[in-house]
């Protein structure tokens, strides 16, 4: 039986290079005041010995953990893995934020935080204890839930807040979901759209409200009246049935629609198809998020670009060069964009545009 190979470890590094491993540590964690030649030297035996930095080595500085630690809701996660819909949120977010934090030599955990838990703090702190990150990411609705950040404000660990302008600690970050809104508005209104219906969000998220008033005033600008053209629904499908169908009881119905997830705009697509509407000759349809499932649908759905990825990565890497941001002009906003395909046309028109 071949004899198991034996890892090598900081202490083998350290031996061959003749150092202390406080060295290599510092070495490794790209430490000041180390010598140029000690440095080279402790490098020529790692890359000699084919050495691997693990996170327990690299924590030997006493100061750095060398983790971001990103937390998203527990239900609506689960909810969204069981459906099997296509969502790829948390995709995105490990894509955005793993790819950034290996640039830095950084790992990203990721976990799931009931933020509706009477005991959240509990939870969040044997989380903390037990990874000990040298930051946090929160997202909807943990990033507006005082509990939540006070909680990390207390305790002085860096955090960035996805969705979420309120004032106080850590890092306020949007996707531009107000700006994102308007543009899909405008191309709408271009399209010779004036009755456009709108299908909010749930209200327990900030950015649910800035997309309507995105929406709002895109419509003001171009002297259009909103009136009755919103509809409320929760992000999920079912809801998004309810709202099509309050939209379209409507005595001047819309001619266009603007749905804020891409769950709500199926459920839309689904009930227009339904009631014998045509998208996009009869109703034109836009989606929030851009996740796969648009481009599987008949027709493929238009859709704003959410810049999951992109914002992510921007938040690591404030986290490992600016700490709490404290100097930084907030909030940080990443700009989404809006691609076109075949759910949309001119008001009356006889196909995409």
């Amino acid at each position: 039986m071949a004899r198991r190979r034996q890892a090598v470890t900081i202490k083998h590094v350290a031996a061959d290079a003749g150092v202390s491993l406080q060295t290599v540590s510092r070495v490794i964690n790209n430490e000041p005041n180390v010598r140029p030649s000690m440095k080279e030297r402790v490098q020529a035996s790692i890359d000699k010995l084919g050495y691997v930095p693990s996170i327990a080595a690299q924590r030997m500085s006493g100061s750095r953990s060398y983790l971001i630690l990103a937390i998203n809701d527990r239900e609506r996660t689960i909810a969204d893995w069981k459906s099997r819909q296509g969502t790829d949120w948390v995709d995105q977010m490990l894509f955005g934020g793993m790819l950034k934090c290996a640039e830095y030599g950084y790992r990203m955990i990721f976990e799931l935080v009931d933020t509706h838990n009477d005991h959240v703090e509990r939870e969040l702190g044997a989380t903390l204890a037990a990874l000990q990150p040298d930051g946090v990411i929160l997202t909807p609705p943990h990033s507006e839930n005082p509990l939540i950040t006070g909680f990390l404000s207390k305790r002085k660990i860096p955090f960035a807040r996805i969705g979420s302008i309120t004032p106080g600690a850590g890092i306020a970050m949007t996707m531009d979901d107000e700006g994102s809104a308007r543009r899909a508005t405008d191309h709408l209104i271009a399209l010779g759209h004036q009755r456009i219906g709108f299908i909010s969000g749930s209200e327990e998220y900030d950015l649910s409200t800035w997309r309507i008033d995105g929406w709002r005033e895109a419509m003001a600008a171009a002297g259009l009246q909103t009136g009755d053209l919103l509809a409320r629904g929760d992000f999920g499908y079912e809801s998004g049935i309810a709202a099509t169908h309050a939209l379209l009881a409507l005595k001047d119905r819309p001619t266009a629609i603007i749905a804020s997830s891409d769950q709500m705009a199926l459920a839309a697509l689904d009930t227009l198809t339904k009631r014998g509407l045509n998208v996009p000759q009869d109703v034109s349809l836009i989606s929030f998020d851009n996740t796969p499932v648009v481009r599987f649908t008949e027709p493929q759905l238009t859709a704003v670009d959410q810049p999951i990825a992109a914002t992510f990565s921007k938040a690591v890497e404030l986290l490992i060069t600016m700490g709490d941001g404290a100097n930084l002009p907030q909030p940080v906003v990443t700009e989404g964009g809006l691609v076109l395909r075949g759910s949309t046309a001119s008001c009356g028109g006889n196909g995409p545009d």
